[in-house]
């Protein structure tokens, strides 16, 4: 056996909503903190040690962070629906309304942030909803278009000032394409996709 096969074998299954639930918070959460840190760092370059001791920046890119995290959330679920969702025909549309609640639910777990306060989080929960409530109304999208509509929004979030962020949007743009297209990887090779449909079906709660 080869070591990436041991690896996956150590993951665990995703086979009902507990599990899914907390694969999509891990994630959401992977997905738009490595592209802040990972900008951030590279922006600042020799100087990253010492703007990330800063409290002032530290502060801007806790703030980031978590209003970053519900269109991870957003983008997340929708890539986990456009798999749970194949070949369900006229039952699309009962699945995503029985997922939607599942990756609110993940939103639902943390307090509100201090650095977003309680009127942008309110309502950042409740453009996550109508995001994902659009969702049915188009064929699934390639994993890698997913990130598209909130790309600009995400690239707007970084912890950089504007006028220092250069022509950095493309590569911020296809960082997480790539870095969906590794979680829908992932998503794939651990979900128990038929588990998963009559756990949902059933309004089995996560």
């Amino acid at each position: 056996m080869k070591w990436w096969e041991k690896l996956l074998r150590r993951r665990p299954p995703v086979r009902d909503l507990h599990a899914l639930a907390d694969f999509i918070d891990a994630q959401s959460a992977f997905i738009t903190q490595k592209g802040i840190y990972e900008y951030s760092r590279a922006r600042a370059g020799h100087y990253a040690k010492v703007l990330f001791d800063e409290e002032e920046f530290a502060q801007s890119v806790e703030r980031a962070r978590w209003q970053a995290f519900p269109l991870g959330l957003s983008m997340v679920g929708e890539m986990i629906e456009g798999v749970i969702a194949a070949g369900a025909g006229t039952r699309r549309r009962e699945l995503l309304d029985r997922l939607t609640p599942v990756v609110l639910s993940v939103l639902d777990r943390y307090p509100i942030s201090p650095a977003v306060g309680e009127e942008a989080w309110l309502e950042a929960r409740r453009e996550l909803a109508h995001r994902l409530d659009l969702v049915a109304g188009h064929a699934p999208k390639r994993v890698m278009d997913i990130p598209d509509p909130l790309a600009q929004a995400y690239f707007a979030l970084m912890p950089i000032h504007e006028k220092l962020r250069g022509r950095d949007f493309m590569t911020t743009r296809n960082y997480l394409s790539v870095c969906l297209c590794n979680i829908h990887d992932e998503f794939v090779a651990r979900a128990d996709v038929a588990a998963l449909q009559r756990a949902l079906s059933a309004g089995d709660t996560a």
